[in-house]
């Protein structure tokens, strides 16, 4: 009988901020919980995967609040936010907008992971447009493309679903988007397989 700990596999990064960054404290921190044989995986969502044992989950995860690490269930979940690097300071760029729409929205349960994308100008170094939900920031108002793909023969741009949105009015379009897609979306269907089933026009009516 084999009585060996199950895992749990977590996303970590170091929160939304000044590009995807980590110091000395958080670093020492994850090191704790990585065995010398083990593997890091990074994401090109500007996550790290480790695994840890099924009853250190919570402990790990106050620890690595307490140093600044944010942690994210892996999995069917809207990631945490892909930001650029916030090139003109935190509120030029949108940052404070971009943390709470992070709050708002990264470990919701949705049928297939959810990959929201953040830009604080029209440069769009965070890759808003071939990510799921992609937000450009515009002076001071937010255009909000969806449906981009990265990948494939059959990869695109996102579509711009409505534009000149107010940081609530961003929120709450947002949120009734993933709504939308964690209620009406098929097991394991990808965010832009849901677009083309459920209808973009029936997307923007539902959010008007």
């Amino acid at each position: 009988m084999n009585n060996q700990e199950k895992t749990v596999k977590l996303a970590v990064n170091g929160g939304i901020g000044f590009g995807a960054k980590l110091n000395a404290k958080q670093l020492l921190s994850l090191a704790k919980y990585i065995k010398e044989d083990s593997e890091i995986e990074l994401t090109t969502f500007q996550q790290l995967y480790i695994d840890v044992l099924e009853s250190q989950v919570e402990k790990v995860k106050e620890e690595f609040e307490k140093v600044g690490l944010a942690v994210y269930p892996v999995g069917a979940y809207v990631k945490s936010l892909r930001t650029c690097n916030f090139c003109k300071g935190a509120e030029e760029e949108g940052m404070p907008v971009a943390i709470e729409l992070n709050r708002r929205i990264a470990g919701k349960e949705v049928p297939w992971p959810l990959r929201p994308s953040y830009t604080g100008c029209p440069n769009a170094c965070g890759e808003p447009l071939i990510n799921d939900i992609g937000v450009i920031k515009r002076r001071e108002h937010y255009d909000l493309y969806i449906g981009g793909k990265a990948k494939g023969k059959d990869a695109k741009t996102g579509t711009l679903l409505i534009e000149q949105l107010t940081p609530e009015q961003l929120y709450e379009v947002v949120e009734k988007i993933i709504t939308i897609y964690a209620e009406q979306g098929k097991k394991r269907e990808p965010f832009f397989k849901f677009i083309n089933r459920y209808g973009f026009e029936n997307i923007k009516n539902s959010i008007a």
